[in-house]
């Protein structure tokens, strides 16, 4: 990496204010020079991912966003390594690094810089950085993927399934999905327990009798199609459901619906029967 000693393109310092007094010391990681960087830190990162957050004490967020990785890198014990870059003294070094703004931050696997970072983010966000570089990392040979630790509310979930309590597991996926809307095992934790609520206490063969005699009865047949998917006959449910949709209409539809989509959160996006039923989904609706 060749460090050019121009540093006036890389990053205007102009619109920061004056240092703001930083009480607390000293700060966390590897303060970065141009010698180190060659001699210590590329070497380093053939064994764990080194962590570079180019900052500046005229920036309060990246004085916090560093505090914060300081913290990260503890809890981790040495999974990865934090290092720093004060932009304002390393100009050599903040110009090879590319910065264009603080924070900023690059990451070093097995000898290769990647950007990760162009704005602050908070402690939450950075964890889930931290983690991807993890797995990225072991992916290529470097460090341990990390062991995902289970979310709060995932625990409090499981813990009330323990006990039979479905309405309280339900209240914590919810909570977990409104702080985490794209997390896939939240979504599936949900649908399993209203799934397992839906049919708590049911009579299965009773159920399908019922089905059997009442065609038309929309609840009965949306309870079947339950106990079929709890004993795992997800083509029968799928198909039940799916030939009530093509008869009904208006609010009757959307409820079968809806009701299928729920269904279909339980199995394998990539699973054939799925793929099968969401055609014959669109078809029946378009």
């Amino acid at each position: 990496m060749s460090l050019p000693p121009n540093f006036s393109r890389a990053f205007d310092l102009s619109s920061l204010g004056k240092p703001a007094p930083d009480t607390e010391s000293p700060l966390p990681g590897i303060e970065v020079t141009a010698q180190n960087l060659q001699t210590d830190l590329l070497p380093l990162s053939e064994q764990k991912p080194v962590v570079v957050i180019c900052w500046t004490p005229r920036s309060a967020d990246s004085v916090t966003t560093l505090r914060i990785l300081g913290q990260l890198e503890a809890a981790d014990q040495g999974a990865w390594a934090l290092a720093r870059v004060n932009v304002e003294e390393q100009a050599p070094v903040a110009q090879a690094l590319q910065v264009r703004t603080v924070p900023y931050g690059v990451v070093f696997i097995g000898g290769k810089a990647i950007p990760f970072m162009e704005q602050p983010l908070n402690e939450s966000q950075l964890r889930e950085v931290i983690q991807k570089i993890l797995s990225l990392a072991a992916q290529q040979g470097v460090g341990e993927a990390p062991v995902e630790a289970a979310e709060p509310e995932e625990e409090e979930a499981l813990a009330a399934l323990d006990k039979g309590d479905y309405q309280t597991a339900e209240a914590a996926y919810k909570r977990l999905l409104a702080r985490k809307p794209n997390d896939a095992y939240a979504k599936l934790g949900l649908a399993q327990v209203q799934l397992l609520a839906r049919t708590h206490g049911l009579d299965a063969a009773r159920v399908m009798e019922a089905a059997v005699k009442n065609p038309d009865d929309v609840n009965i047949q949306l309870q079947c199609a339950d106990v079929e998917v709890m004993s795992g006959y997800l083509e029968p449910a799928f198909e039940r459901l799916l030939k009530l949709i093509a008869v009904l209409a208006g609010d009757e539809q959307k409820k079968v619906k809806d009701h299928l989509l729920e269904l279909f959160a339980l199995v394998d996006p990539a699973d054939p029967r799925v793929i099968k039923a969401r055609t014959q989904l669109a078809n029946a609706l378009f």
